[in-house]
């Protein structure tokens, strides 16, 4: 008989128990398709008592998560605790160094730590697996590893935050501000109690960061991406979105540059008949594109119980059937230093809202001061009623011509010293988006 696969989870919320549910509900499917059990022998979580409405018992409690990493009848650590630090960083190097299999859900551990962690499964002869990592339920990662191996990947880009993305289009489908739907999804479970890595973009850019890695052969860089987030969207600005024939989404956007490898997280107005238009909700999408294969988009759900102990799964399935093959595709020796390019040089055009003195002549005083930094307009946009307090200031929306991020820059900085204009002008990149 062969030999079952030991695992051992650490970390017993939403993830961990769906994936106790998965083993116990699909054992003998997994252990056909795998060609062996996969058994779960031990679990550390902060509160063995809580009622988590899993059967646990036959299975061993460890008080402290590193234990698992160093028990003999492991085979495989699953690290289901998160960070980049503290107790799930020491977990997983202790694993690897312990000539244990690691699978993760952690993309703050990979984005900050995957290389010296590949380094240490490559020189021990284990898996390092995270499809959990990104995306939650789309194989991103394996099609990256796997499937698009024979391509040379160009872009990537997607939509890698389902809080955000809930966020955004209830914001557009009930007309409400950011604050109040952030509050409600809090309520529903969308969003953490303090939602800043989310709305903040700083989850989306972990990811991003994975993503480009695989992309493109290159170490893991996420100092290098600009990241920006969704706090200041308002209700009108979905509003003027909507009427320019656009949405709002955060983007995550990853691509091979003549001068490196840009990375950027920001939100951006994309047209209404693109497929990232289309993607609502708490659902996630990635569109890559490759030399050989053209655009290829994969959608999906980006987070939850269901979908993440999925891809927890699929990575256990592999390493039960033997395969064992480098994190990041190629060997770490093989990878190449990260070559940063700055955004400065990107060009699209741009949304611009501020407000501005309700004068004859104001807004060709602004717009000369905006030609002086080679920023030309195509739309202007001057609706709504003063509001108490905006001493005769009124809100505009411009839509510029195509441009440059430098320019851009320059613009903003003529627009916040100027009369005319009242504290400092919102910017959305505007994204044309991936067509078929």
């Amino acid at each position: 008989m062969t030999k079952p696969l030991r695992i051992g989870v650490a970390g017993l919320g939403t993830v961990g128990v769906g994936v106790v549910k998965i083993l116990a509900a699909r054992r003998d499917f997994l252990a056909a398709a795998a060609g062996r059990s996969i058994d779960l022998v031990a679990v550390s979580a902060r509160d063995p008592k809580k009622d988590r409405g899993v059967d646990l018992s036959n299975v061993r409690w460890e008080d402290d998560a590193r234990k698992i990493a160093s028990a003999d009848d492991i085979d495989v650590v699953v690290e289901l605790i998160g960070g980049a630090e503290g107790v799930a960083r020491e977990l997983v190097e202790t694993a690897l160094a312990n000539g244990k299999h690691v699978v993760t859900a952690n993309k703050a551990l990979i984005a900050n730590h995957g290389i010296s962690l590949a380094r240490r499964a490559e020189q021990h002869g284990v898996a390092l697996n995270y499809e959990a990592a990104v995306a939650g339920g789309i194989p991103i990662i394996k099609a990256l590893r796997e499937g698009l191996a024979a391509n040379e990947i160009t872009s990537v880009i997607g939509i890698l935050n389902g809080t955000c993305n809930y966020i955004l289009t209830e914001m557009e489908a009930t007309g409400r501000d950011f604050g109040e739907v952030l509050k409600d999804a809090q309520a529903l479970g969308y969003a953490e109690a303090d939602p800043s890595f989310d709305v903040g973009g700083i989850d989306a850019a972990h990811k991003l960061a994975i993503l480009a890695s695989l992309a493109f052969g290159r170490e893991v860089d996420f100092d290098s991406v600009h990241v920006e987030g969704i706090e200041k969207i308002t209700a009108t600005d979905i509003k003027f979105a909507r009427e320019f024939g656009y949405k709002i989404k955060l983007l995550a956007i990853a691509t091979k540059t003549a001068d490196g490898i840009e990375q950027r997280v920001h939100p951006a107005l994309v047209p209404e008949g693109s497929p990232l238009a289309a993607v609502s909700g708490v659902f996630n999408a990635v569109a890559v594109r490759g030399d050989r294969v053209g655009l290829l988009i994969l959608e999906g759900r980006g987070a939850g119980e269901g979908p993440t102990a999925s891809a927890v799964l699929s990575d256990l399935v592999d390493i039960a059937r033997g395969l064992v093959m480098p994190p990041f595709i190629v060997p770490t020796s093989h990878l190449k230093k990260p070559e940063k390019a700055g955004i400065d040089r990107v060009q699209g055009a741009y949304y611009l809202r501020f407000l501005a003195v309700d004068r004859a002549g104001s807004m060709a005083d602004i717009t000369r001061a905006l030609a002086e930094a080679s920023v030309s307009i195509e739309r202007i946009v001057q609706r709504g009623e003063r509001k108490e307090g905006d001493t005769g200031r009124m809100p505009v929306v411009f839509v510029t011509h195509k441009t440059d991020e430098s320019s851009m820059r320059q613009a903003l900085a003529h627009l916040e010293k100027h009369q005319e204009v009242a504290g400092t002008p919102l910017v959305i990149r505007i994204e044309e988006g991936e067509s078929r």
